[in-house]
């Protein structure tokens, strides 16, 4: 009844620590390049130049009152040494902070990114086992510095709390009485402090939060062919009340419009922003071919008309059970991963399998005009969309509330049969795998949408079917109107229906709207899955179907 997906990518993180040190460090940190260009923090540098970050992506995992925030990014500025600071709210100590590796990064991002598939339509006059329905299932859901005096920091009212080395980065935990000495206090230490620094810095001194300063020696480093500095990622773990991301200084080094991707990580729990509108991103779209090659392009239109709707919102992309996905663009989480990713430090034991944790993504975009406040965040209901299941005669849109967390940003092209249709009564709008002689591309992960070029396609021309959330109407319908004969005489999409209790009477017989899909396994033809159809935590819904095998 259940799959479990066959191909598990086993990993392991590397972790890095030094001993204590002595000195206080005078420079900062930087990580390595990700896919978006927040910071939730700000880099100052020994150098007069402007530094720059753009790219951020953070994962997030909470549990009770405590936070562990795993980050990476990366730096773009003058060859010396530099620091990196970020509001904390607690002093941390050497025991709180750890160096991780890139992998598991790559990893969480890739699973949880904007997916695209490909369908082609199964032979109409194909004849089909019978279906049984599925019974619900009860879900968990439902129930050395330079030398100087300490005197001259009192003055400041600045306290060295805590310093300490992690691998290359060497770490001081400050805090501050007045946001004016810690700015006097920084710029004392050589660096360069970018201009409008300190009214950022106030809210967080007269808040009380402390302040990680890190280190990195820049000869120790390496530096990609674009300039990016190449670090290791940093974790840190803390416990406070407030679930929240410092983001609010990033826009010190903002060069624009800023991107961040904050992926979280918690048992049974699906999060959402407190103090900012939530939107969910329009999904299970069909689009055209040519989405193969332009995914990127094509995801970031419809994410910026999507903010253009909905101003100052941050987007939830994707809300799953870690370990598990349909489809599947990279294996799911192991509990390996979830260790590196907090497991360690949190309560209870992981489960052997990975599962039990819901990995949220949430995807904001703002600039210095829009951002207001930092991200607090609050627990949410679980939801469901972008999926291959049918409601009633329709596929589902959008996304709506369920037991179970199973949202995802899906995209389709649907190739219709080509082949010759010998039966009386054809069952049109059956997808799955290619014919002969095809070629099946996998599960296509968006990636790099920081970078992807904005305004490169026009999004009516490139999906086939109307969004109407965006107001956007496509000029071109589902791959020639899917050759004249799916729909037959039923011309026009058929509207979605209503989800209710009662499962659907079955399958549609005969013509059929463009909307109108047949429920399919959809990993059956992904290489990157080994063929294993995932269905974990989708038995907790009302009105599914699925093939009997």
């Amino acid at each position: 009844m259940l799959r479990r997906v066959a191909a598990r990518l086993a990993r392991s993180a590397r972790i890095a620590s030094a001993p204590l040190v002595l000195a206080l460090a005078a420079g900062g940190v930087a990580l390595t390049p990700a896919i978006a260009d927040a910071f939730c923090g700000f880099y100052v540098s020994g150098a007069d130049a402007k530094l720059f970050n753009n790219a951020t992506m953070v994962v997030m995992m909470r549990d009770g009152t405590r936070t562990v925030l795993s980050m990476k990014n990366n730096y773009q500025g003058p060859p010396e040494n530099f620091a990196m600071v970020i509001p904390v709210p607690v002093v941390l100590q050497e025991d709180n902070v750890k160096t991780l590796t890139d992998d598991v990064f790559t990893h969480v991002d890739q699973l949880a990114a904007p997916r695209l598939v490909e369908y082609w339509e199964q032979d109409p006059c194909y004849v089909e086992p019978p279906y049984e329905e599925e019974p619900r299932m009860a879900m968990a859901d439902d129930y050395a510095p330079a030398e100087k005096s300490a005197e001259a920091d009192e003055e400041l009212g600045v306290t060295i709390e805590a310093q300490f080395k992690v691998g290359e980065y060497e770490i001081v935990i400050l805090s501050a009485k007045d946001s004016s000495g810690l700015d006097t206090w920084l710029r004392r230490e050589k660096y360069t402090i970018p201009a409008g620094s300190e009214p950022l810095l106030r809210p967080y001194v007269e808040e009380g939060m402390k302040f990680f300063v890190a280190k990195v020696d820049i000869e120790k480093v390496k530096v990609d062919p674009n300039g990016r500095t190449m670090l290791s990622p940093l974790r840190f773990h803390y416990d406070s009340e407030e679930f929240r991301l410092p983001v609010r200084l990033g826009l010190i080094n903002s060069s624009g419009k800023q991107d961040l991707l904050v992926h979280i990580l918690a048992r049974g729990q699906r999060y959402e922003l407190a103090n900012y509108d939530n939107v969910t991103i329009p999904t299970n779209l069909d689009v055209a071919p040519e989405a193969r090659e332009r995914f990127g392009e094509l995801y970031t239109a419809l994410f910026d008309a999507t903010l253009s709707k909905n101003p100052k919102a941050v987007v939830t992309e994707y809300s799953w059970d870690a370990n598990s996905c349909d489809p599947c663009p990279t294996p799911a989480l192991d509990a390996g991963e979830l260790t590196t990713l907090g497991g360690d430090v949190i309560s209870g034991e992981i489960n052997p399998w990975g599962g039990g944790f819901v990995l949220t993504r949430l995807h904001a975009r703002y600039d210095k005009d829009s951002l207001g406040e930092d991200l607090v965040f609050r627990e949410a209901p679980a939801i469901v969309g972008g999926r291959e299941f049918m409601i009633g005669e329709a596929l589902e849109k959008g996304s709506r509330p369920s037991g179970v967390n199973n949202f995802q940003a899906r995209y389709a092209i649907r190739h219709p049969w080509e082949g010759p249709i010998t039966c009386k009564d054809p069952i049109r709008g059956r997808w799955g795998g290619p014919p002969p002689g095809k070629t099946n591309h996998g599960t296509q992960a968006a990636k790099d949408l920081a970078f992807a070029a904005r305004d490169a396609v026009e999004l009516k021309q490139i999906v086939r079917e109307d969004i109407p959330e965006l107001g956007v109407m496509a000029v071109t319908k589902t791959a020639e109107e899917m050759k004249a004969v799916v729909h037959g005489d039923d011309s026009g999409d058929a509207p979605a229906k209503e989800p209710t209790a009662a499962a659907p009477a079955g399958p549609p017989k005969g013509s059929a709207s463009a909307n109108v899909r047949k429920a399919c396994s959809c990993t059956a033809d992904d290489p990157a899955t080994g063929g294993a159809a995932t269905l974990l935590g989708l038995l907790g819904l009302l009105g599914l179907r699925r093939r009997r095998r």
